[in-house]
């Protein structure tokens, strides 16, 4: 009798499994197309919609509502591991179903970390920080633009990913896990370490500016609540710029890092670490030099304003880095130099000033002289600001004989109207500013341009001279024949 029992458990066992099996599979949905050939597929599809790793004893697709609070955690878990699923979105119309189903599921995972749930665990941390380098970290396509330096005057328009509906969630709810007051740091930081940080930084190279956007923001809460990753994540970022400058010339996300680092500097404690300043001088300076500088401009010039509002004495520094990465050849970047160079000097002060006047005003001269109007404009524009003209008034020793060639040069011959309008303002200033000093530089102006008309005119003569006497030796042999310059006269 007891044989009889025992033999017949296990087919019971097996019937009650069967019958388990066949609730699960009734009770999940299926692909699209419901014709018996492609239930196989769906099968197969379905299965990865809803994996094997779901926690044990909850069900990924019940509602939060419904659960207790000590089982509120493993849903939660289990939905992670639900949206670790990847689809392919190049096809709208494939996986239609399972794609609706992951992202109602992701909306309810924002929904759930933004209703204050319980202290997280750190089993639902690795869970989170799995699903989100499941669906973010990946290799973005090859770019095929005919342009391979991404410059300021590039028509192109982005590339926006076909998965933004389901990686826009995913980003929210990776900051509002961040940022939840229920994630201890100390625990986290085996999670969120240095790889999955630079895989982030990697991401920022995306050619969609919402994810860009998306990025800046998750990086800047990561760094404010991870106060060990700080070093870490600004050595990171500074490699990414020499990365930039030195070898590939091109990424789209300078400007966000940037922005992040705008506001990080303003944190920073004084007097500034030395790690700092050699991240200005070694990274923010050589920045300006790339094509590409209009692109993000903005945000590299409020981060080396915010640098010397912090410590004043670097300014001449700074400056002196600007004039040697001094865009000689192109006009754009020579207005935005002159923009930033105003904002710098509003913050000088008297001492780091004359420590570059000389140098400087002698640049600011040549782009007086400017051909391009824009150019001799913005630099005519300095003059509008009562600080500069305050600081040059107090040097006017100096600075005057530096400027009055370029200005006096510019008001007998600039083609432009306006910028022989604002030269004659400026002229006036000068002369107000000390009379004498304005006429014994124009005195030493007009002897100077004398001595060069006569230089000009003795080394015309000269050859003038050496033609005449060559156009009168015979032709023989290999002797050189004179071409005359009417041949060869080249306008600039």
């Amino acid at each position: 009798m007891l044989k009889q029992i025992l033999s017949r458990l296990p087919r019971k066992a097996l019937k009650a499994e069967a019958g388990d099996l066949g609730r699960a599979d009734a009770g999940t949905p299926r692909s699209g197309g419901g014709s018996p050939g492609s239930r196989p597929n769906s099968a197969k599809k379905t299965s990865l919609v809803f994996p094997t790793n779901a926690a044990v004893g909850v069900e990924p697709s019940a509602a939060f509502k419904d659960v207790s609070i000590s089982e509120k955690l493993n849903l939660f878990v289990s939905k992670l591991n639900l949206c670790c699923t990847v689809f392919d979105f190049d096809d709208p119309s494939r996986n239609s179903t399972e794609k609706d189903v992951k992202r109602q599921t992701l909306v309810e995972l924002v929904d759930f970390v933004a209703s204050g749930p319980p202290r997280f665990t750190e089993p639902v941390i690795a869970a989170m920080c799995k699903m989100c380098a499941t669906n973010l970290f990946r290799v973005f396509p090859p770019n095929y633009r005919s342009s391979s330096l991404g410059g300021e005057n590039d028509d192109d328009e982005p590339t926006f990913d076909p998965a933004w509906p389901h990686l826009q969630l995913v980003y929210d709810l990776l900051l509002k896990f961040v940022t939840s007051s229920c994630l201890d740091a100390k625990v986290a930081k085996k999670y969120i370490d240095h790889s999955f940080i630079l895989r982030l930084l990697d991401l920022f190279d995306t050619e969609d500016p919402r994810e860009r956007e998306w990025l800046k923001t998750v990086l800047h809460r990561i760094y404010g609540k991870f106060m060990v990753h700080r070093p870490f994540i600004r050595k990171s970022i500074s490699n990414v710029f020499y990365r930039f400058m030195f070898e590939a010339e091109r990424n789209n996300g300078i400007a966000e890092m940037l922005e992040i680092f705008g506001s990080v500097i303003s944190g920073f404690a004084l007097p500034l670490k030395e790690e700092h300043k050699i991240f200005l001088f070694r990274a923010l300076i050589p920045l300006h030099k790339p094509k590409s500088v209009g692109v993000y401009f903005q945000q590299l010039s409020f981060c080396v304003t915010q640098f010397i509002e912090k410590e004043p004495k670097l300014a001449s520094s700074v400056i002196k880095g600007l004039l040697r990465f001094w865009p000689i050849t192109n006009s754009q970047k020579e207005v935005l130099f002159l923009g930033e160079l105003e904002e710098i000097l509003e913050a000088i002060n008297m001492v780091e000033f004359q420590k570059i006047m000389v140098p400087l005003f002698w640049r600011i001269g040549c782009c007086i002289n400017s051909f391009h109007f824009q150019v001799a404009e913005r630099a005519l524009f300095l003059w509008n600001n009562d600080q500069i003209v305050n600081l040059i008034a107090h040097n006017r020793q100096v600075l005057i004989p530096v400027l009055f060639p370029a200005i006096e040069r510019n008001a007998q011959s600039h083609w432009n109207q306006a910028v022989l309008n604002l030269t004659l303002n400026v002229r006036n200033m000068l002369s107000e500013m000390d009379d004498d000093l304005f006429l014994a530089c124009h005195d030493r102006f007009k002897e100077e341009d004398n001595r060069i008309s006569q230089e000009t005119k003795r080394r015309k003569e000269k050859w003038e001279h050496l033609e005449k006497e060559a156009s009168l030796q015979p032709v023989t042999g290999n002797t050189a024949v004179l071409v005359t310059p009417f041949a060869t006269s080249i306008t600039c």
